[in-house]
């Protein structure tokens, strides 16, 4: 609809505003400028959250919510012995790759040095 697009693009432009606050009043104590970014993020969440897009955003938050109290969430040891064997699998493909590189540089300079000589 025009009336969302309109709110969508008021929302921009407040935002815009904040963000150009800050830099034009740069002589301004921070805490001030910092006031006018939030105020215009503020008044842009305000103009956005009242538009066709906003309805749906606050439907899928609600939705997700409802949706993440549902996970059943590991327990504590559970995820320690998953974060343990993780690393004991790191460790060894570290070693079982340190040991490949090795072999291959020692074979290889063995067949390069050999064919020098």
């Amino acid at each position: 609809m025009m009336v969302d697009r309109i709110k969508l693009v008021a929302a921009v432009l407040l935002f815009v505003a904040g963000l150009a606050a800050f830099y034009v009043y740069g002589s301004q104590p921070g805490w001030l400028r910092f006031g006018m970014v939030l105020a215009g993020i503020a008044a842009a969440l305000a103009a956005g959250w009242t538009s066709q897009s906003g309805r749906s955003l606050r439907t899928f938050t609600r939705e997700s919510i409802v949706e993440a109290r549902k996970v059943a969430w590991p327990a504590r040891k559970e995820s320690l012995q998953t974060t343990a064997a993780v690393f004991g699998f790191v460790v060894l493909m570290a070693v079982f790759l340190w040991v490949v590189d090795k072999t291959l540089e020692w074979s290889i300079y063995d067949v390069i040095l050999g064919w020098k000589r």
